[in-house]
């Protein structure tokens, strides 16, 4: 060797690029998705059903409510490990490379309730929610939240807990510990029931017999405005967290759906019909909402049987089931077309199938690959290194 050669520096070890850590699947909370979505159809557009059903139908007001607590959950299994790296701009672009693809075809299969909605409404309240509506801030006005698409207001909601969640993760208050994660997520869930209280004390809408048909601006504003759902977002983190510390066994988890389950269907039949309308709205049945999701992570029969193919298939297309059902099904039943096919002797279970059909070609040609083209563009550059089947909050 020269001494020239032994003379120049050598050059430091170039670390390797930080592998992040992907967590395992969930199959269970991707399963149990379709029968949440399913039921709010349902309960929007009831079937004639046995009398031992309804409850778990009529109770479909409670499902948005599990929706985000599901989503919170599902955010911090994937980023709290790495909340101190993730990047913001790249969160939000995965987000909304999920959600609005499928919103857009939502307005778009909707235009004919936009000419509704010209009918109905003021020259300035049209414009408002025409302006608001395809960006996602319809939600904010208890007038306009349920603009052009009824159902679409809770992407509102979405919108603003994902603008907050790269924040809220990196918060130095999180507890550590078990038992503090729990005190704290009673703490969120009493935070929940705070505004359906003051509402039921105060009544400001002057309402008597408060129920799913009840209206009022203020009903409204606790109802569909983003803000009163925040606490259950954050009970979702904080059982996320809580997951990520806790050593939960396949046994101990299937026991823990099957007591869920039981709760769940016990308040349904029991609790539902006694209860305020508002509070079970707020997140009463928030707790075992949270067991079940917990349940579900373990890998035991209910969770295969949930993550089974076509269960698990409708649950990743959940998202477009519920964007889709709700004008789907008044543009089918305004223009008479099971009557002009012939098949209304099949109605409603024949409405039901093309609707659960259409959301699955509109995720398989639509949500999925237009999410897949975007997170290439914006975020990964190259083909995403996750399966985008899995839920991703």
């Amino acid at each position: 060797m020269s001494l020239r050669s032994m003379a120049q520096p050598i050059a430091p070890e170039v670390a390797p690029p930080a592998v992040v850590e992907r967590k395992p699947p969930l199959p269970g909370l991707t399963g149990i998705r379709t029968f949440l979505a399913i039921g709010i159809m349902f309960f929007h557009f009831t079937p004639p059903l046995p009398t031992l059903v309804r409850p778990v139908i009529e109770a479909g007001f409670t499902y948005i409510s599990f929706f985000l607590l599901i989503s919170g959950f599902v955010l911090a299994y994937n980023y709290a490990h790495r909340a101190e790296t993730l990047k913001p701009g790249k969160f939000y672009a995965a987000r909304l490379s999920r959600l609005y693809p499928v919103y857009l075809l939502s307005l778009l299969v909707s235009l004919e309730m936009l000419h509704s909605e010209w009918t109905m409404r003021s020259l300035g309240e049209f414009l408002r929610g025409a302006l608001l509506t395809p960006v996602l801030l319809q939600g904010w006005s208890p007038t306009l939240s349920t603009f052009w698409n009824t159902v679409a207001w809770t992407l509102s909601t979405e919108a603003m807990l994902y603008l907050a969640f790269p924040h809220i993760i990196r918060m130095k208050f999180w507890p550590r510990t078990p038992v503090k994660l729990v005190l704290l997520f009673g703490a969120f869930w009493l935070w929940e029931l705070v505004l359906p209280t003051v509402y039921l004390l105060l009544n400001p809408d002057g309402l008597h017999d408060i129920n799913r048909y009840s209206s009022g601006y203020w009903l409204r504003a606790l109802k569909y405005t983003p803000l009163p759902f925040l606490p259950i977002f954050l009970a979702g983190i904080t059982l996320g967290r809580f997951h990520a510390v806790i050593q939960l066994s396949d046994r101990m988890a299937f026991a823990l759906t099957l007591v869920a389950g039981l709760g769940i269907f016990g308040a349904f039949y029991f609790l539902v019909p006694h209860v305020p309308y508002v509070l079970l709205h707020g997140g009463l049945l928030t707790p075992v909402f949270a067991l079940l999701v917990l349940g579900l992570t373990g890998v035991h029969f209910i969770s295969r049987v949930l993550g089974w193919g076509p269960i698990a298939a409708f649950g990743r297309a959940s998202l477009c089931l519920y964007l889709l059902h709700f004008n789907t099904w008044i543009t089918l039943h305004d223009h008479h077309i099971p009557e002009r096919l012939g098949v209304a002797a099949l109605d409603p279970w024949i409405s039901y199938v093309f609707i659960l059909c259409f959301a699955y070609a509109a995720y398989r040609l639509v949500e999925h690959p237009a999410q897949k083209y975007l997170l290439s563009r914006w975020v990964y550059k190259t083909p995403p290194p996750v399966e985008l089947s899995a839920p991703l909050g």
